[in-house]
């Protein structure tokens, strides 16, 4: 079985996640310079403007970096070519199977690591050819699934034979430590890194992290199918108010049209989604990219054991 850091081309065993709107050039460059493996987000954004990110990126980089493809996207299908055109070495990918695409990203030497919640799919992208797994449990923010991090990754190590990525909960050294006694090999990241000097989120956003406690997030969506974990405010709370109504999902979609973009760009208190994970109340600062990857992984006895 492959190293991470073997199949990513990284100094350290971490995938920085892709974050819709957030994971852009300048955090990906950061990430990757910094030890990090990079990627960007592509989110909802179509063929050119993932061009002109990549572009961006190796500006800023000469290190690898990936590029993350949400499944339910409109635009999926063409970023599947994308990735061919511009020679990226690997793709991650949500909300989905990606085993439509994988005959022709094989063929093309593409390492392709979907994230997943359950078993069940994990055992389906590994056998479709996933040459890893990101497991991301309901810790996370954003987009989760119902298992919590460090009840699925062990069962998803005993369950496949590729390497493991943890992703939710981890935002220390401690995490990964956590995260490789259970058979991990790797860990995703994306909160921690919310608060560093080269996110390009909005200073608002990075502070409602920092001063996150830990019952700070709150799930929408649950009674729609959709969960998404948020840090608290106004809109979050009206919108479960809302959905326990039973109010229709159009008209609560109403309400967050637009909330990402307001909480990443604007910095909207009120009406933004800021979306983060429940670690969030661990991050005490706002810090280089640097710095926070050195303290994953330098203060770690299991990275340093692995990695010696």
């Amino acid at each position: 079985m492959k190293d991470v850091t073997e199949l990513l081309k990284s100094k350290y065993p971490v995938i920085q996640g892709g974050m819709a709107n957030i994971a852009t050039h300048q955090l990906c460059a950061a990430v990757s310079n910094a030890g990090g493996f990079g990627l960007l987000g592509s989110g909802g954004w179509d063929k050119e403007r993932m061009r002109e990110e990549i572009k961006k990126t190796r500006a800023l980089t000469d290190k690898p970096f990936g590029l993350n493809i949400m499944l339910m996207s409109p635009h999926a299908e063409s970023l599947s070519d994308l990735v061919i055109e511009e020679n990226i070495q690997v793709v991650t990918t949500g909300a989905g199977n990606p085993g439509i695409y994988m005959e022709k990203w094989k063929a093309a030497n593409i390492t392709v690591i979907p994230v997943v919640p359950s078993v069940a799919l994990a055992k389906r992208v590994v056998r479709s050819g996933a040459d890893a797994v990101i497991v991301e449990g309901t810790e996370a923010g954003g987009h989760i699934g119902e298992i919590s991090t460090f009840a699925l990754v062990p069962q998803v190590v005993d369950a496949v034979n590729v390497p493991v990525i943890a992703a939710g909960g981890i935002a220390d050294y401690r995490g990964v430590d956590a995260a490789f006694a259970l058979g991990a090999k790797g860990v995703q990241v994306g909160t921690v890194l919310l608060a560093s000097d080269e996110c390009p989120i909005h200073e608002n956003y990075k502070q409602k992290i920092v001063k996150a406690k830990d019952t700070e997030t709150i799930v929408t969506g649950r009674e729609t199918k959709a969960p998404v974990r948020v840090l608290k405010n106004k809109m979050a709370k009206e919108y479960i108010k809302l959905s326990r109504q039973g109010v229709g999902l159009e008209e609560l979609e109403k309400l967050t049209l637009g909330s990402l973009s307001r909480a990443v760009f604007d910095g909207d208190q009120d009406t933004g989604s800021f979306m983060a994970g429940q670690v969030a109340g661990l991050v005490k600062a706002v810090r280089p990219v640097k710095e926070i990857l050195d303290d994953l992984f330098l203060k770690s006895r299991a990275y340093q054991e692995n990695h010696a």
